[in-house]
């Protein structure tokens, strides 16, 4: 490389107003200052690093001292009426002090003498302290600039001192319209689509931009394309970034999984992917709206890109994708292995139902009939009819002769299956023989079953040999029977409902009080074996170890001598309780009490030893500790 060699940062940095990018609202107030003799003693420059403070506080020292283009901004430094300070490492008090030894000295030539500080907020707060009084009333000939990227680290009492200009960040699209310019001055052949790439990983910052352009020319020469920049720059195309969303969108787990392993081999940082994952759903977003394209910061290929894939997602899912990368951004930060997070990333989204399958999947919820539990019931209803009436009809069928026996069986269960198909329709379809009804009342049917069985037998029975029938008596007899037995059914049924928890309650009480701490007592051995195969091993092991104490009203008091027993019986208390109803005839409440007697408590095993006790009483949990290698952890 040539020793006269300067790089595109250096050599193309503004030299007059009408070069700085995207700063309008600074320079036509300054030029207009300029203009009408307006000047401030002190100006104060913030903005994001590479939006041009710098360049600005030197093109303005330069107008107000009227210097040529002969004269470099870098060397407007070395002229006696400009002087620079870095405020980085010159922040101390002494600094200061030389700063206003300088300024006391009148401009040799020219009409002011102009100081500019570099990030003015590294001054120490002493340091800003001794300047305060030569700011606020600097001699006429001093004019200070300040530049920061941080203002809210300066002083206030500073800041009400100054006249503040806001720098903002510079667009995508300026910063390639300035990139198109240099790389024509200098012969260089690129595409739109790699200028993008440039000018969106400089982040708003021309300078930014211009130090890449340059590591580009370096890597390919005077022809750069769009593959081989993203190799230079190592930055994530947005091609992965669409093909990622394919594998996604088409649940291609396999192709999703390859793509991630190819980027990591190519050395792409992974937090890096999911930032521009993040800013590629938000475009997508954009997309969908149609309108607004003009918000998307790409060239129009890319452009149309984007509206073509966001004709295919709704707005929800890309909401969805993109609260995932987004919660996923923050977490990978403190993950050991970010890889897997990554890879557990792409598969959640992959197998995420989209709204449209969650919008089937609702639809088919609602056109589920409502009555599906109803007409169980009423089958069930149906059923035990049926089976009284078969029982009844056998039973007097039993006390003919046996002339008459086999034929009525074969009647009766001829018309057990009627019954059967009858009572298996849906509940608008009437039965199959003709306009007759079993009685039903969920069938719409008439709500007399001796009327029905009448009718369905008595005409089965025309069908038989008449010489071999029963008698009208006989027929009449078995069909009141049926309907007596049915109905008492359907009372006790309806009575039981409503008068079981005046009994239950009655019950109870008269239990509570024949119940006694005494019987309790005799009935505890009994109730401890019946506990065997009902219940955990452990758990048996830990009711076998309590003792009860004390009856309080329908509250039985348990002691137990350490801390887990509690623990576990408080757990399973109440089933404990259902079980030991069966041997008292009413609920008793258990509380748990640990033991106070301290002998007691220094025996207590600790629960390694109670591990290995129990190991040993139960063969299966033996087998399975020298099987799994399970151990306790405590």
């Amino acid at each position: 490389m040539s020793n006269s060699y300067r790089t595109l940062t250096r050599k193309y940095r503004p030299q007059n107003f009408e070069d700085i990018v995207s700063q309008e609202h600074v320079t036509s107030t300054l030029l207009n200052a300029v203009k009408q003799n307006r000047l401030s003693h002190a100006y104060m420059f913030c903005g994001p690093r590479g939006v041009g403070k710098t360049t600005m506080a030197r093109v303005l020292a330069r107008v107000i001292n009227g210097i040529g283009d002969e004269i470099d901004g870098e060397a407007l430094n070395q002229t006696l009426n400009i002087i620079e300070i870095d405020a980085a490492s010159n922040n101390k008090v002494e600094d200061v002090h030389h700063l206003r030894e300088s300024v006391r000295i009148p401009p040799q030539n020219g009409r002011y003498k102009i100081f500019i500080v570099d990030e003015v907020h590294m001054l120490s707060k002493a340091a800003f302290s001794a300047l305060l009084k030569t700011l606020e009333e600097p001699p006429e000939h001093a004019i200070f600039i300040f530049a920061t990227t941080e203002p809210l680290k300066v002083l206030p009492t500073i800041l009400s001192r100054v006249q503040r200009f806001d720098f903002k960040r510079i667009s995508v699209d300026e910063i390639v319209h300035r990139l198109e310019k240099i790389t024509t001055v200098e012969g260089i052949s690129i595409d739109h689509e790699s200028l993008h790439i440039i000018a969106k990983k400089a982040d708003g910052a021309l300078r930014d931009a211009l130090g890449l352009l340059d590591q580009a020319i370096a890597f390919c020469g005077d022809n750069i394309t769009y593959k081989r920049l993203l190799k230079a720059l190592n930055v994530v195309g947005s091609d992965h970034l669409f093909e990622f969303m394919n594998s996604v969108i088409s649940r291609d787990t396999s192709a999703g999984l390859h793509l991630i392993y190819t980027l990591l081999q190519e050395g792409y940082d992974i937090q890096e992917f999911l930032a521009g994952l993040v800013e590629h759903l938000r475009n997508l977003y954009v997309a969908k709206q149609g309108e607004q394209m003009a918000l998307i910061e790409a060239s129009m290929d890319t452009k149309a890109k984007y509206f073509h894939a966001a004709s295919t997602l709704d707005q929800t899912d890309i909401m969805r994708y993109l609260y995932l990368v987004s919660e996923q951004q923050v977490k990978i930060k403190e993950l050991s292995q970010p890889r897997i997070a990554f890879e557990l990333m792409f598969l959640k989204m992959a197998h995420l139902e989209t709204l449209d399958g969650l919008k089937k999947i609702i639809k088919k919820v609602k056109n589920l009939p409502t009555n599906v539990g109803d007409f169980e019931a009423n089958q069930t209803d149906k059923n035990e009819g049926e089976e009284v009436v078969k029982d009844v009809v056998k039973k007097k069928a039993n006390e003919h002769s046996s002339k008459i026996q086999g034929s009525l069986e074969a009647v009766v269960e001829q018309e057990i299956e009627t019954v059967k198909k009858t009572l298996t329709k849906p509940p608008q379809i009437k039965p199959l023989l003709g306009d007759l009804d079993f009685g039903t009342p969920s069938l719409g049917g008439p709500s007399d079953p001796k009327t029905a069985s009448n009718t369905i037998i008595s005409a089965n029975y025309n069908k038989q040999d008449q010489s071999q029938s029963p008698s009208e008596e006989e027929i009449q007899t078995i069909l009141q029977d049926a309907s007596e037995s049915i109905s008492q059914k359907r009372i006790n049924k309806e009575l039981s409902g409503e008068n079981k928890n005046i009994e239950q309650k009655k019950k109870t009480k008269e239990n509570q009080k024949q119940l006694s701490f005494n019987t309790i007592i005799a009935k505890w051995p009994i109730f401890l074996k019946g506990l065997k195969g009902r219940i955990p091993k452990i758990l048996e092991l830990q009711v076998e170890r309590v003792k009860p104490i004390e009856l309080l009203d329908d509250e039985l008091v348990l002691e137990c001598d350490n801390q887990l027993s509690k623990q576990m019986l408080d757990q399973q208390a109440r089933e404990l309780s259902l079980l030991l109803k069966e041997y008292l005839g009413v609920i008793v409440r258990l509380k748990i009490d640990i033991s106070t007697n301290k002998p007691n408590q220094a025996k207590e095993k600790n629960p390694y030893e109670f591990f290995k006790e129990l190991i040993q009483r139960d063969p299966i949990l033996k087998d399975i500790v020298d099987k799994l290698g399970a151990e306790l952890e405590y």
